[in-house]
């Protein structure tokens, strides 16, 4: 896991559409998606997030950043305190974005940037984690589940004027 830094805007926003288009793109039109990257993922927004105190982003490499063959592989967003998106839990770390690229899952990388989360709650004597995933993303699902998070509620997400339901899942460190 590496830091995202703010030099690194272009190459967050790159990822983070790729991953997005990948996950979504067959169960959303591509004018909601396009809709929702002008919205959400351009770079004045990415940059704001990037400056935010209480947020952290970070990518993931197929391979340690040593060996020539490393690529991105993927991102992850998290949060604390005030820039919790829903909850504003002041003993929790929000897992906000996990994303990977489709030709890198099932490499073990999802629970890498788990375990990465779980580090930093434990560094910031969080109590523990949690995320909102959308309710059709079953391979997602699963995997939370196995990492040990189980549902405490849902709330509403705004696929660019879309609303889906995403669950709320928490696991307790």
């Amino acid at each position: 896991m590496k830091k995202c830094t703010f030099d690194q805007v272009h190459l967050l926003q790159k990822i983070a559409i790729q991953t997005y288009q990948e996950t979504f793109a067959e169960s959303n039109s591509d004018d909601l998606l396009q809709q929702y990257y002008k919205q959400s993922l351009n770079l004045t927004k990415l940059s704001a997030q990037l400056k935010m105190t209480n947020s952290e982003f970070y990518f993931i490499y197929s391979a340690p950043l040593a060996d020539p063959e490393a690529k991105l592989a993927g991102f992850l967003k998290l949060n604390i305190d005030d820039a919790q998106t829903d909850l504003l839990d002041p003993e929790a770390l929000e897992v906000e974005k996990i994303y990977i690229l489709k030709e890198f899952l099932s490499q073990g990388l999802g629970k890498q940037m788990i375990s990465f989360a779980i580090k930093r709650a434990q560094q910031q004597n969080k109590k523990h984690l949690w995320l909102g995933v959308w309710e059709n993303n079953f391979s997602a699902l699963n995997f939370y589940k196995k990492m040990g998070f189980e549902q405490f509620g849902e709330h509403g997400f705004d696929m660019a004027g879309d609303i889906q339901t995403d669950l709320l899942l928490r696991k307790d460190l």
